[in-house]
């Protein structure tokens, strides 16, 4: 099976380590797209939205740059994927889902308080929305889009481990105010199922599915 290289739509460090644990060729475009949701729209369906609207929004600044020859801000080994023939797109977006309420990045500190008071013994959804476009000489041949949800369960928190946990500065960037890999791995009481979904990717589906879509094998 073929090696394809990657291109990740994504700033997360996670997912980038996902990837080179996995031996994945791949650069990183960061794509700058709005995240809200839409009204009646599913936690499921928001985070599968935002997944493809970030792969369409690399695409088109992909397009540009090859169109243009604006290679300015792209390193060596981003120019060099870009010029085969063949590429995939990964995109994703991971939430925190408390009953109906989603929760991404927090705001400030005072918003990471928050959440956490609200996710204090109780159970949670992170849902993970992926989408995987197929690029060949320039245009979008192939797009695969998917959703995994893993349950969570915190332990009853104090005020002073909220307040601890915060200070460590950890929550800023992680959809939920946490992160289960660093840190924040204290707050977890149990989970039932996709612990790297967790993370920020969900890695065994996509395994399965560069495999059976695109004929991709990481081994």
């Amino acid at each position: 099976m073929k090696k394809t290289p990657i291109i990740l739509a994504s700033s997360s460090p996670r997912r980038r380590e996902f990837l080179k644990q996995l031996g994945i060729d791949f650069g990183i475009i960061v794509p700058d797209v709005p995240e809200a949701v839409r009204h009646n729209e599913s936690p499921r369906a928001y985070a599968r939205r935002l997944a493809g609207e970030k792969a369409d929004a690399v695409f088109a600044r992909l397009a540009s740059a090859t169109v243009e020859g604006d290679l300015k801000e792209i390193d060596k080994n981003l120019a060099r994927i870009i010029a085969t023939d063949e590429l995939l797109l990964l995109a994703a977006d991971t939430i925190v889902v408390l009953g109906k309420r989603i929760m991404e990045k927090p705001v400030n500190d005072a918003d990471a308080r928050r959440m956490l008071r609200a996710l204090s013994g109780r159970a949670h959804n992170v849902i993970t929305g992926v989408c995987v476009l197929k690029v060949a000489k320039g245009a979008p041949v192939r797009e695969r889009n998917f959703t995994v949800s893993t349950r969570v369960v915190f332990k009853k928190l104090s005020t002073a481990e909220i307040n601890g946990y915060v200070a460590t500065g950890e929550p800023k960037d992680k959809a939920g105010a946490y992160a289960i890999q660093g840190i924040g791995s204290f707050l977890v009481k149990s989970i039932s199922g996709s612990y790297t979904n967790v993370v920020g990717l969900p890695v065994a589906e996509l395994v399965d599915l560069l495999r059976k879509d695109f004929g991709f094998s990481v081994f």
